[in-house]
């Protein structure tokens, strides 16, 4: 399994990338594992000021359907494009291509309450 260290994640398995007050968000390589083959990712926040743990968005996968938690407090700048024709690419390349949204913080605290690549290693087993 896929666990970048330079990134930080969630307890709800989602992958997070800090640039400045910038962050870019998306589910883990575990997640998509689990989830299996996705089928289409929604987000109908953008541009909107959500606090940490609000659901910003969904992910349906053939058998389920996943609601995604925001990491951070902040406001929804960007959303992947590229996932309304191509979902799959949350399963083929979670820390890439298949990114969900940008983000920008208006807490920058909040990022020490995010798990290192280690912890998220550990919770996962």
């Amino acid at each position: 399994m896929n666990i970048p260290s330079e990134l930080k994640y969630t307890k709800d398995h989602e992958w997070i990338k800090i640039d400045g007050d910038v962050a870019t968000v998306g589910i883990t390589d575990f997640a998509q594992s689990e989830l299996g083959d996705i089928v289409y990712v929604e987000v109908e926040t953008l541009d909107e000021t959500l606090d940490q743990e609000e659901v910003f968005g969904t992910v349906e996968a053939v058998k389920t359907v996943s609601d995604l938690f925001l990491p951070l407090t902040g406001k929804i700048t960007d959303f992947n494009e590229k996932l309304e024709d191509e979902p799959e690419l949350v399963n083929s390349d979670p820390y890439g291509e298949g990114w969900m949204i940008k983000m920008k913080l208006t807490d920058a605290s909040e990022i020490e309450g995010l798990l290192n690549a280690d912890a998220y290693k550990e919770l996962v087993g």
